[in-house]
């Protein structure tokens, strides 16, 4: 049940939806809905998305907002992205409260993965 005033669903470019969903499902886990050659959607279990058809990417660079996904064991989740076929843009770094690191999908869009491990 959505719920009022909050984030309910997230949307990313992707000029390869079947590389974003594989990508995806191989790293995070996350299950997909194929709604045609424009479109896939995901959910990670806690929030829904999609993917559309698209040559743009989201970075920080350029702006873009930057979606961050948590992880207990950071190292791991850098070598699943890396095996995955991501890419690092910024290596683990610490900050007040924990650790993190940027990564590209195949789509080359930016999101990061922290921990408080």
């Amino acid at each position: 049940m959505p719920a009022d005033k909050k984030i309910d669903y997230l949307e990313l470019p992707a000029r390869d939806l079947d590389a974003a969903q594989a990508f995806y499902e191989k790293a995070f886990g996350w299950s997909f809905t194929d709604y045609g050659p424009d479109y896939r959607a995901f959910s990670d279990g806690k929030i829904d998305g999609g993917f559309y058809k698209a040559e743009a990417r989201s970075s920080t660079e350029s702006g873009a907002a930057l979606i961050v996904i948590y992880a207990t064991d950071l190292e791991r989740m850098k070598e699943r992205v890396l095996a995955s076929g991501g890419s690092i843009i910024k290596d683990i770094f610490s900050f007040p409260g924990g650790r993190r690191f940027h990564f590209a999908d195949p789509n080359r869009n930016e999101l990061a993965v922290w921990s408080d491990q």
